[in-house]
């Protein structure tokens, strides 16, 4: 098993597959690198190298007490961008991750990183302010996090129902599918589901997107209800100079599942690009 070092002694839980240029895939809350696997099966057989990690306090890393910032959190994506010892890597970010990839952008000044990716990502902001009206209103996380404290399997059950729910108001993951991201979910500790809960629904990245200075591609459903694109992937590609929006008409969430096929071919055409 490999894991890498954070500058806080942390481990984080690192699969490593193929070879050739590392693509570095970050996962979303609440769930682990695990949730990346049929991408990065696709990645490793097309001759790239798949590398994907546990993010801190999730799936098989450390469990520390601290360190959920989206600052802490870009360095431990510089730690392992370090671990591939490649000066030429693609990093792309799904929901939560893709506030890593914004802020090692900004805090780490994009170093060694070729290509930039957000899929179904939080960016630029997902809180609703007086500057930010499309945003999402504190009360709604504010209930999220009463739910978790409640009944934390009991909340993910219902939430990765609306995760994977396709427009028409049915979902094209099977119940085994849902329940396996379920039991992924729940492996995490409930320090860090709270704690990662609270950086992704307050950090503000909109100063983070004039620091991506190299092609970014960005990918959301336009039927995302746990992250809606109008508040998300809409302004983030307007904000990055060199970036592609793809819609995916009718998608939910959790494309990775519902959208297995379309999402791994657009990721290849946009690695393989020169």
């Amino acid at each position: 098993m490999n894991y890498v070092n954070t500058k806080d002694k942390s481990k984080l839980y690192v699969k490593d597959w193929g070879n050739g240029q590392p693509v570095i895939l970050i996962h979303g809350w609440p769930l682990s690198a695990d949730s990346w696997d049929d991408q990065a099966m696709a990645i490793a057989d097309a001759g790239f190298r798949a590398v994907f990690y546990d993010r801190r306090g999730f799936g098989r890393s450390s469990q520390p007490w601290s360190g959920y910032d989206y600052d802490t959190l870009s360095d431990d994506l510089a730690a392992v961008i370090e671990y591939t010892g490649e000066k030429n890597v693609i990093i792309i970010g799904f929901s939560m991750g893709g506030g890593e990839v914004a802020r090692y952008m900004s805090r780490h000044g994009g170093k060694s990183v070729s290509k930039a990716g957000l899929i179904s990502s939080v960016v630029p902001f997902r809180l609703k302010t007086k500057d930010n009206p499309t945003g999402t209103e504190q009360e709604a996380f504010d209930k999220t996090a009463q739910a978790l404290n409640e009944d934390r399997a009991g909340f993910f059950t219902g939430f990765f129902k609306k995760f994977f729910e396709v427009e028409a108001g049915g979902s094209t993951v099977s119940d085994e599918l849902r329940w396996n991201m379920h039991n992924i979910a729940m492996q995490a500790s409930l320090k860090a589901t709270l704690e990662c809960l609270k950086s992704f629904s307050t950090t503000d990245f909109r100063g983070d997107l004039a620091h991506f200075k190299v092609p970014t591609l960005i990918i959301h459903g336009t039927d995302d209800k746990t992250v809606p694109i109008d508040a998300s992937s809409r302004p983030a590609a307007k904000g990055i100079s060199q970036s592609t929006l793809i819609e995916y008409e009718g998608a939910p969430h959790g494309l990775f599942a519902t959208h297995k096929e379309k999402l791994t071919k657009d990721l290849l055409t946009f690695i393989r690009k020169k």
